[in-house]
């Protein structure tokens, strides 16, 4: 089976264009897998604290492996991309950045380090401590080149990239994109072990894996479909926010949250972080303009275990 190893940094690029050389070339339905580091591309490390972020170069962020060419895909096609599973690595991390994330520059820089085991993901240290996160790991990056020009890893395009869809999950869950140059070039990255929808804080629980992949192509012209199967339903906390503007909406309902979570005892901050890695944000209304309704959406047994 064909490996394409992403702590190899050849094989990373840092920018999405259609002149790329690609590092790999596999046919249509073969299996083959992607070793791909975390978002930070292995700068940060299990051992780091927050007085190590400095040192980090933000400019590696959200690199991706490849393009890997996939033989016979010609522009006019699409390509279906199953994610046949994500094995993720023994540890992952969560950061805050002041000047990044739904509510920057309310909370100072800061770095949480997760042991993921058995899984469930915990941190070692006292920063949400006790709070166990199902690990249900996804790609945040996956893309195909451009049909011309070239872009940022961030933020995504139409050609996908950084499109931090949770729902692509392991187990045969499948994304269908437009083929715009020959072979496609598709390049995925950014492993995450858990995320909640929108990512608030700015990041999830980040970590590197080794993922098991197939490309078929396919003649009919579809754009940004995927497959996926939910969770079974329990119970969940909901706060909202209401504005003519749904990025402010956004803010409200999780500021509404983190002021809930008070209750049962989060700091601010740890409740910030909760609702980035296992917390949804959801248009629960868009129609009643000129003001929208968005929902903050946490599950209760994970709000619960702060108080055991």
């Amino acid at each position: 089976m064909l490996v394409i190893d992403g702590r190899n940094i050849s094989n990373i690029h840092y920018k999405w264009a259609r002149d790329l050389n690609p590092v790999a070339v596999v046919d249509p339905n073969e299996i083959f897998e992607v070793i791909t580091p975390d978002s930070s591309i292995m700068q940060i490390r299990k051992d780091y604290d927050k007085n190590d972020l400095g040192e980090i170069d933000k400019n590696r962020f959200d690199g991706a492996v490849g393009p890997i060419f996939v033989r016979g895909a010609k522009p006019g096609d699409s390509i279906e991309i199953e994610i046949m599973d994500i094995e993720v690595d023994d540890w992952g991390w969560s950061a805050v950045f002041k000047d990044f994330g739904l509510l920057k520059g309310e909370f100072d820089d800061d770095l949480i380090i997760w042991q993921i085991s058995e899984g469930y993901a915990k941190t070692n240290s006292d920063f949400l401590k006790g709070i166990k996160i199902p690990v249900d790991p996804f790609l945040g990056v996956i893309g195909v080149a451009p049909k011309e020009g070239i872009y940022d890893m961030i933020p995504p395009q139409y050609f996908g990239g950084n499109i931090d869809n949770k729902y692509l999950t392991r187990k045969n869950s499948k994304l269908i994109l437009p083929v715009f140059v020959e072979g496609a070039l598709i390049s995925i990255g950014d492993p995450h072990a858990s995320q909640g929808d929108g990512e608030v804080c700015g990041t999830a629980i980040e970590t590197s894996a080794r993922v098991k992949l197939k490309i078929n192509i396919l003649k009919n012209e579809y754009f940004f479909v995927g497959e996926s199967k939910l969770k079974q339903n329990s119970e969940i906390i909901i706060t909202t926010g209401i504005d003519d503007d749904l990025y402010r909406a956004s803010k409200m309902a999780v500021k509404n949250m983190i002021n809930f979570l008070e209750k049962y005892q989060f700091t601010p901050k740890e409740a910030y972080v909760l609702c980035s890695v296992i917390g949804d944000l959801k248009i629960s209304e868009i129609v009643d303009e000129p003001n929208f309704v968005v929902s903050c959406i946490l599950p209760k047994n994970v709000v619960m275990q702060k108080l055991y």
